[in-house]
């Protein structure tokens, strides 16, 4: 019986993911951070049980990645931060008439992916877990270390290793006032703080006549649509198909490696997968469709694999996915919570086994890809087209930044908001600055909460 419940609680919750954020992947430029993670937060303050907010969370980044590869292929913009590294190749298919080609090959490539990435993972994390509590004995070291790998690898190098030091600074600060007014630390200010900082640095700039030098535009942009063109006989391609038989071994490869090095830049290991294996193709044409269906698998695997193996292994966000995108499934107060002084946990590390991980993930994965697959094949022209006519981005970003306000004030009042606000602002700039991505910053609140207080441990 308790299985059932928690079964149903997860197809519901995986309906819900799956169609949402299967719809919201036709926006272009709704990065998952700003989206994904805060909705997460809100499904799990509002007391999802854990199969339900597991399943939601992972139905949602696998339809999101998988609709996001329309507005890259048909209108040359990118759906998300994910979809950047496929622009290139997309716009290059664009120009031989063929993108109808890219967003199959793309949203198949993903599908394939999926599918293998999500029973890797928990193999990997099985793999991982007997050093799991030697793991939590360092692991504020080990926050350190990320911290500074990830910056390193990420666009920003070295600029945004150094601006890991006043950020940090900038957080235990923030962190020491709030205890003194509200006589509790925060967390979820800083969260969405970080979240959704390049949206309020944006529009920061939006208000300042300087600012607004940087980001207007002289006339409104335009963006041509591409036809739509059916390829296939029946009703729906099958994805086992539509790739060919070298594109379905490469692209089964790079999932399964990608789903391995969890501790990478999800970018970065797109972007190399795509490289490395996109070389062995010789025709040019071959070479190009190729890396779409690579690349865009590579999305889905990095991120379902930089989640479940932290989630499955360890309990604490040691990958820059966790760290960013899925930390509301690692702490989330007063719902999952890390205690940084006793480092021990009590989130979906702790309240779901390892098989749950794999049936409820897998049950996930397959919602929204019955979803978002047919929906992509064969309504992909209709539907960029009404988005791109119909959708407000305005009203997408006012409402986000309702939902921020509201959960900030259930936090800590008009306190969290403004350190929301702070931590947005400095977090945002950093980022168009620096190129210290949301990742960085995550990792830099995680130094700040573990790490600082062991180096001052050390010299009391």
């Amino acid at each position: 019986m308790e299985f059932l419940d928690a079964a149903l609680w997860a197809v519901g919750m995986a309906l819900i993911g799956a169609i949402a954020f299967g719809l919201l992947g036709l926006v272009s430029g709704t990065d998952e951070t700003a989206t994904i993670a805060p909705i997460t937060l809100l499904v799990i303050l509002l007391g999802v049980p854990p199969a339900g907010v597991f399943a939601f969370f992972m139905a949602a980044i696998a339809s999101k990645h998988i609709t996001h590869a329309i507005p890259t292929t048909l209108l040359g913009i990118p759906g998300d931060t994910m979809a950047a590294p496929l622009l290139q190749d997309a716009q290059m298919l664009r120009e031989l008439g063929v993108p109808h080609i890219a967003l199959r090959k793309a949203i198949s490539g993903g599908v394939i992916a999926a599918l293998i990435a999500v029973p890797l993972a928990v193999l990997f994390a099985l793999v991982l877990t007997p050093f799991a509590d030697a793991i939590s004995a360092v692991a504020p070291w080990l926050f350190l270390a990320a911290a500074a790998l990830v910056a390193v690898l990420s666009k920003g190098r070295w600029a945004a290793l150094f601006a890991l030091v006043p950020f940090v600074l900038l957080v235990v600060g923030l962190q020491t006032f709030a205890t003194g007014v509200l006589d509790k630390g925060l967390t979820i200010a800083f969260f969405l703080g970080i979240a959704t900082g390049p949206l309020i640095a944006d529009l920061f700039l939006a208000s300042s006549p300087a600012g607004r030098k940087l980001i207007g535009r002289a006339e409104q942009r335009t963006f041509e649509l591409a036809r739509d063109t059916r390829t296939w006989k029946g009703r729906m391609p099958n994805p086992l198909t539509v790739l060919d038989r070298k594109q379905l071994g490469y692209t089964a490869t790079a999932a399964s490696i990608s789903s391995a090095t969890f501790v990478f830049s999800p970018v970065a290991m797109t972007v190399l997968m795509g490289e490395l294996f996109g070389a062995r193709f010789k025709n040019g044409y071959h070479r190009l469709t190729s890396r779409m269906a690579i690349r865009n698998g590579t999305t889905e695997s990095t991120y379902i694999a930089e989640t479940l193996i932290p989630l499955i292994a360890i309990g604490l966000p040691l990958s820059p996915m966790a760290a960013s995108v899925a930390n509301p499934l690692f702490n989330a107060p007063p719902v999952y919570t890390i205690d940084a002084e006793a480092g021990t946990s009590n989130n979906l590390h702790d309240l779901l086994e390892p098989w749950q991980f794999l049936v409820f993930g897998l049950v996930a994965v397959v919602i929204a890809v019955l979803i978002s697959y047919p929906f992509a094949m064969t309504q992909a022209h209709r539907a960029a087209k009404w988005v791109m006519r119909k959708v407000s981005h305005e009203a997408i970003i006012g409402a986000f930044a309702a939902l921020i306000v509201v959960i900030c004030l259930y936090e800590g009042g008009i306190v969290a908001l403004l350190v929301a606000l702070t931590v947005g602002l400095v977090g945002g700039m950093l980022n168009r600055m620096f190129n210290m991505h949301t990742g960085v910053q995550f990792m830099g609140f995680y130094v700040a909460a573990l790490t600082v207080p062991a180096i001052m441990a050390l010299f009391a």
